[in-house]
């Protein structure tokens, strides 16, 4: 068996234990294993790619560097997710926005575009929400966090997360103009 395989079969816990205590190879395969959701993450935390790139850089490189303050109370993911989220934010907190995107008309079910422009639609609606919310939505109904491993991500209660899922749903409905329309 290849040391990538043997790596590969290793959980996340022991790969991280085993990078702590000196494997040069271990947070390599924890890289591999979580890098695109990390993107992914960090993609709609910034919506911006470069700074979403610089942020799972750094969020990963923290990481390698902390691993041994992980306390094992959460899965590693969840610490991931915590590290990059941080990241983001921390970029995020640095920087400004230059300029507002102008508002337009709904797009039409029929057009072939509209997909992208509703999508359009979704992330502007988003970009209006405060942070909070905004975090929560994305961690919860874009990646399909539960709700405790968004809570442990965003080091709040579950509750708040709850919270902040309904009140940035309501909010989105109403920016999108649907929250006068009855349910399917």
């Amino acid at each position: 068996m290849s040391r990538a395989e043997e790596l590969a079969e290793l959980s996340d816990r022991e790969l991280l234990a085993a990078h702590c205590a000196g494997d040069a190879e271990a947070f390599g395969e924890l890289f591999r294993r979580h890098r695109d959701r990390m993107w992914a993450v960090a993609l709609r935390t910034c919506r911006d790619r470069e700074m979403a790139a610089d942020a799972v850089q750094d969020g990963f490189v923290s990481a390698f560097r902390r691993a041994d303050s992980f306390r094992g109370d959460a899965q590693v993911t969840t610490w991931l997710h915590r590290i990059v989220v941080n990241a983001c934010l921390d970029r995020l907190r640095r920087v400004k926005p230059t300029v507002e995107l102008p508002e337009r008309e709904p797009a039409d079910p029929r057009d072939a575009t509209s997909g992208v422009e509703d999508a359009l639609d979704v992330r502007q609606a988003l970009d209006r929400l405060p942070e909070g919310q905004r975090l929560a939505l994305v961690l919860v109904d874009m990646q399909g966090l539960s709700v405790a491993e968004a809570a442990a991500v965003l080091e709040v209660a579950e509750g708040t997360v709850k919270s902040r899922c309904a009140r940035g749903r309501a909010a989105m409905a109403e920016l999108l103009g649907l929250a006068d329309r009855d349910p399917p």
